[in-house]
């Protein structure tokens, strides 16, 4: 099928997430007529804020790194990247229950896999003998294709374990990192995504991995700033907009009418996504939104009425709490310190009242944190995101389809969709470019869809 002539026109985008964004900005600097809808009051997705009380308060836990490079990309784009904190150097404090001092994941000057070594040799949470197996089943990490479909349908936890990885070894070092990345633990992980996130951020380059924060409120990183590049570039953006039907033609449907578009982007969650596209759009068997299923995060906020953690971060090992971070800044708090602890894979927790999260995490806080004993709680809440992620199970691959669909003019984006990456602010801010990469080539005279039959 060859893509018709009279295929340009005004581009829709539904969904103002990371995805749609970078979307609807490529569009739009491309010389576009681009309208981005989204149903929340906000841009952002799942990368906002919002206010309790006097506190700025981020509904998630959210980090790149140095290899994010289309993440990097969307943030020089959006005017923001003095907002926010590379490390110079990858530095991890690592903390178990009742240790006085972290243990650091440092990254020295050898070459990769190398640049961890001296760290690795000092890393206390895991014996010798774990540490030099480590090292070997990270080179031969290093040789697995993530492209291959045997790849993909492989478990990373029984990989691990066929290259003599000890259950401590999992839990102390590889899902330390993997948990975070992934929102699975290595069990529940597809060795593709495993080893791309590993190969990516740790085994080729070794400034790959130094980690980046935000200084700022996330809505003032993403959701703001996005809202007024798009206006400077002429895209028009309706928030507090639900979609709540596309079909060919192209035509959106809104409470407010139905509009006609040249081409439409979704980039919309999985199951909003199988339900807006036309029957047949998407090659895949129906109902494979629910196959990919998704996987919850829960962010336990603790606000503590003096300073407990000189770190911006710190990681627990042999705890519930995996990761802590100081919030202080970001939030606008005057006095004391806030922290949030990020629980990712966090099925166990999700639907757990927050009395009886507090009742469980409070005193595991203060043994990972021996500094808080005895400081004082001014406040305790929890955020949950029950559908943080796309699930990123064995055999994933084969349910995340590509930004091209099969009827011309309609395109997808997401993080979920098929970067090759998990779903990340990278996976995100990759996937829109994908699509307007693919839909603006559809008007190059004589090219054709990638994908899309002749």
């Amino acid at each position: 099928m060859t893509v018709s002539a009279g295929s340009a026109g005004p581009v829709a985008v539904v969904g103002g997430g990371l995805a749609g964004i970078a979307t609807a900005l490529a569009c739009a600097d491309a010389g576009r007529e681009v309208t981005l809808f989204e149903a929340r009051p906000h841009l952002g997705g799942l990368t906002h804020s919002f206010t309790r009380g006097e506190l700025h308060v981020d509904n998630g836990q959210h980090v790149f790194l140095r290899c994010c490079t289309a993440y990097r990309a969307l943030l020089e784009r959006l005017g923001v990247a003095d907002r926010v904190l590379l490390q110079p150097r990858l530095e991890i404090p690592i903390r178990t229950p009742g240790a006085a001092e972290s243990t650091w994941l440092r990254r020295g000057d050898l070459p990769a896999p190398l640049h961890l070594a001296g760290s690795l040799l000092r890393y206390e949470p895991l014996r010798p003998l774990d540490r030099a197996r480590f090292a070997l089943a990270a080179l031969a990490l290093r040789r697995v294709d993530p492209a291959a479909d045997h790849t993909d349908r492989q478990s990373f936890g029984e990989w691990l374990r066929r290259h003599g990885q000890s259950a401590a070894a999992i839990e102390a070092l590889w899902d330390l990192v993997g948990v975070a990345t992934l929102n699975a633990t290595a069990d529940d992980a597809s060795l593709s995504l495993a080893a791309t996130v590993f190969q990516e951020g740790l085994l080729t380059d070794p400034a790959a991995a130094d980690i980046g924060w935000s200084l700022v409120p996330l809505r003032e990183l993403h959701g703001e700033p996005a809202r007024e590049r798009l206006a400077e570039a002429g895209a028009e953006v309706r928030t507090g907009t639900k979609v709540r039907a596309v079909s060919e033609g192209w035509k959106v449907s809104t409470d407010d009418g139905e509009e006609r578009f040249g081409q439409v982007v979704l980039a919309t969650p999985p199951p909003v996504t199988e339900q807006l596209a036309p029957a047949g759009a998407i090659r895949l068997t129906p109902g494979w939104s629910g196959g990919l299923g998704s996987s919850p995060i829960v962010n336990v906020h603790v606000v503590l009425d003096r300073h407990v953690l000189d770190e911006p971060f710190v990681a627990g090992v042999r705890t519930p709490v995996q990761w802590v971070f100081d919030r202080t800044r970001q939030s606008g708090l005057d006095s004391g310190q806030y922290l949030a602890m990020s629980l990712s894979a966090a099925d166990a927790e999700i639907d757990l009242p927050t009395a009886k999260l507090r009742e469980r995490l409070l005193p595991e806080l203060t043994s990972l944190l021996p500094e808080a004993r005895g400081a004082q709680v001014r406040d305790f809440f929890v955020t949950r995101e029950r559908h943080a992620t796309f699930r990123p199970g064995p055999g994933t691959a084969s349910l995340r389809p590509s930004a091209i669909t099969a009827a011309p003019g309609l395109y997808l984006a997401g993080a979920w969709t098929a970067t090759g990456w998990p779903a990340t602010m990278e996976g995100a801010a990759r996937s829109g470019a994908a699509a307007a990469a693919a839909l603006l080539q559809q008007n190059v005279p004589g090219k054709k869809e990638e994908g899309v039959g002749a």
